[in-house]
């Protein structure tokens, strides 16, 4: 089944955009496809092999940070190729 995941990770200390940006790092070195806008990054791909792999990448950046928030939307369904019909 096809997935796709929109990511917002808020890391709540004075340093923050270094780990915001390590995320996305790990992010876009994966095998899936990775967006990105300046709100949010969406990753996309099969269920079964994203979301072990965003439990990982996760838990590495929570490790990484005192506090931090992680907003996750899933979406059942590839929508990386989306584009707006009006």
């Amino acid at each position: 089944m096809e997935i796709s995941v929109d990511l917002t990770l808020s890391p709540l200390q004075d340093d923050y955009e270094k780990h915001v940006i390590n995320f996305i790092k790990a992010l876009r070195n994966s095998e899936f496809k990775v967006l990105e806008n300046p709100l949010s990054t969406q990753i996309f791909g099969d269920y079964d092999t994203l979301m072990p792999f965003l439990t990982q990448e996760i838990k590495r950046s929570f490790q990484e940070v005192d506090i931090s928030v992680l907003t996750m939307k899933v979406v059942k369904t590839n929508r990386s190729d989306y584009e707006p019909h009006f």
